[in-house]
């Protein structure tokens, strides 16, 4: 099996995790600020992968140098402003429209690949960019109402998440997978700690009757092994294998997931509209998947997500 295909799987994979830990993570942040949630939950994935890099990859620790550090953070700070950008957003914005102008990172991908890499998306990559987009507005756009400012710290999720898959398969062609993940991991872990103390009512972060309760437990320990540290770990591992663009698509899956996984556990209603979201966002993904020309216009670049 090529190893694009096995990245592709591996990666969609990843889409599930994120998507089936979206509920828990909803009635975590019930109990503990949500910046307060992301620096727990990024700490003990931290602390996980370096155990995990001291027992059985410690000679990776030998190539750890600045660059490495200095990439990793980089990756690291884009994740970090994403996450934080929406959970400011979500106070002034609804939770439908943050949806949708998250999943958005679809599109900026492609760009910000030409821009960056000088890295091209063929016909159908492009094709089933369109086709998902309008699929992550019928899956997400329950309501619309006008702009707000809220919109625009989700849309500055959206970049920066598109930022994180960039630099991501960048960089991880050029350092160790383990290491870059541990910087990245615990670049997100400080920052969301001193956010948090900055800007969240940390008090309650430290108060033992939140922590210690079961929904915060439960979701600390699932999302902090499955879709922190083995996620990233994953992603870092396989995208050298494959395209931005073709993440970006496959990324577009979690919400589809998130609304299987509602649906079945949280007794969450799909409407006719959601459905033919989730259908039309697993059709694009396929269309990029496809083999195809590269545009004729740019037949001397590099041709991805086809």
């Amino acid at each position: 099996m090529r190893k694009s295909i096995i990245a592709d799987i591996s990666l969609l994979f990843v889409a599930l995790i994120w998507g089936m830990t979206f509920v828990l993570v909803q009635k975590a942040i019930d109990f503990l600020p949500p910046i307060a949630f992301n620096g727990i939950r990024f700490l003990m994935a931290a602390l996980l992968l370096v155990l995990f890099l001291m027992f059985f990859n410690r000679g990776q620790l030998k190539q750890f140098d600045f660059k490495l550090a200095a990439a990793g953070f980089f990756i690291g700070f884009w994740l970090f402003l994403g996450y934080v950008s929406q959970t400011i957003g979500l106070l002034y914005t609804t939770t439908s429209k943050a949806g949708f102008i998250t999943g958005l990172s679809v599109v900026l991908v492609p760009i910000f690949s030409m821009a960056v890499l000088k890295q091209f998306p063929s016909r159908n990559a492009i094709f089933g960019i369109m086709v998902a987009t309008l699929g992550l507005f019928l899956l997400t756009m329950t309501d619309v109402t006008a702009i707000n400012i809220g919109d625009g710290f989700v849309f500055i999720c959206a970049i920066s998440f598109a930022l994180q898959i960039i630099f991501t398969g960048k960089f991880a062609r050029q350092y160790p997978t383990m290491l870059l993940t541990v910087v990245q991991i615990t670049t997100v872990a400080i920052l969301c700690i001193v956010s948090s103390f900055i800007f969240e009512d940390w008090k309650q972060s430290l108060r033992a009757d939140i922590l210690l309760s079961k929904e915060v437990i439960i979701a600390l320990i699932v999302t902090s092994v499955f879709a922190t540290a083995i996620a990233f770990f994953i992603q870092t591992k396989f995208q050298k294998y494959t395209s931005a663009t073709r993440v970006a698509l496959i990324f577009a899956m979690e919400p589809v997931f998130a609304a299987i996984t509602g649906y079945y556990w949280a007794d969450e209603r799909l409407t006719s509209s959601a459905i033919m979201g989730c259908s039309l966002i697993f059709i694009g993904m396929i269309l990029a998947e496809l083999p195809a020309k590269k545009i004729p216009l740019l037949q001397k670049s590099k041709s991805i997500g086809g």
